[in-house]
């Protein structure tokens, strides 16, 4: 079954915050979801952060192209019937997806 939403944190050498920003999606109180981290050509151990979550964590790498084409990737990739976004060097309160979620229910 597909999730509800999928979140897509596209990333360019981000690699020493990147591991907060999905704790942050995976600590989430709505758990509908899947997480895909497009990695824009990092130089840096981006891929090496994404693979300690295994299969909880889709890793969809790219030649850089800036962040559009890293979010157009995640997009084309998504299963969810909401895609939200989320930057690899920023973070998600516990209850943003919930939130967000009732909104839409409404």
């Amino acid at each position: 079954m597909n999730p509800k939403v999928s979140v897509v944190i596209p990333t360019y050498n981000k690699a020493d915050v990147l591991g907060s920003a999905i704790d942050s999606v995976l600590n989430q109180s709505y758990q509908d979801f899947e997480v895909l981290v497009v990695d824009d050509g990092s130089t840096d151990n981006t891929a090496e952060v994404v693979r300690r979550y295994g299969n909880q964590v889709q890793y969809l790498p790219k030649h850089n192209g800036g962040t559009g084409s890293a979010r157009n990737l995640g997009i084309q990739e998504a299963n969810g019937e909401w895609v939200a976004f989320l930057d690899g060097d920023d973070l998600w309160l516990p209850s943003k997806l919930s939130v967000q979620m009732q909104a839409v229910e409404r």
